[in-house]
């Protein structure tokens, strides 16, 4: 079940995306609801903070935080610039 602050911030992102990112995309090729889902959910007293991401191969990923006391959301944008394989030991050598 999806909690209600969980569709807060994918709704965030669907909006984020489509009013800042692709403003030269058509309507058709507009991010929607069902494109986006929650990688990793966390709520602490009145603050919560969500990592989303979206089925679109673009890379983009998205961290919303809460602040519960001021009722706000801040939006982070990030771009995968790479993924690097690291084998456990190469860090412990």
């Amino acid at each position: 079940m999806e909690h209600e602050y969980m569709k807060v911030a994918r709704e965030a992102v669907v909006k984020y995306y489509n009013d800042r990112l692709d403003r030269e995309l058509s309507y058709k090729d507009r991010l929607s609801y069902n494109e986006t889902f929650i990688v990793w959910f966390s709520k602490t007293l009145q603050n919560w903070k969500a990592l989303v991401s979206t089925t679109l191969s673009d890379g983009m990923y998205f961290e919303l935080t809460y602040n519960g006391d001021k009722d706000v959301i801040y939006l982070d944008a990030y771009k995968k610039a790479e993924n690097v394989e690291i084998w456990g030991e190469e860090l412990w050598d």
